[in-house]
């Protein structure tokens, strides 16, 4: 029976730190990544938004909101991520969305 001394424990400090600081770099870059591609998706929306207030277009579409939403969902499920989750975020986002549409519509 061999023994490991404490550098080979499993868990030792030394031994996990290398592996989960890339595993956290790995997260930060893709956490920017997503901050970034969020930033383009509501620069789009602002847009529709003005495009909504200009020709007095309700803030939310419905339809939409419901095909974004199967959408979504085949996606998530196509990419094996929940796709209740994948829906709850889709509908924050929205949600987020229509207030800034109502904001412009009352501008």
């Amino acid at each position: 029976m061999s023994v490991l001394t404490t550098d080979q424990q499993p868990g030792n400090a030394q031994t996990v730190a290398p592996e989960l600081q890339r595993l956290r770099s790995s997260i930060d870059n893709i956490d920017a990544a997503l901050i970034h591609l969020l930033a383009e998706r509501f620069k789009c929306t602002q847009e529709v938004g003005r495009f909504k207030a200009k020709h007095r277009l309700p803030p939310a579409d419905p339809q939409r909101e419901a095909a974004q939403i199967e959408r979504l969902r085949a996606l998530a499920k196509a990419a094996n991520l929940d796709p209740d989750f994948a829906e709850k975020f889709l509908n924050f986002i929205v949600k987020e969305v229509i207030r800034h549409h109502e904001a412009m519509q009352s501008e």
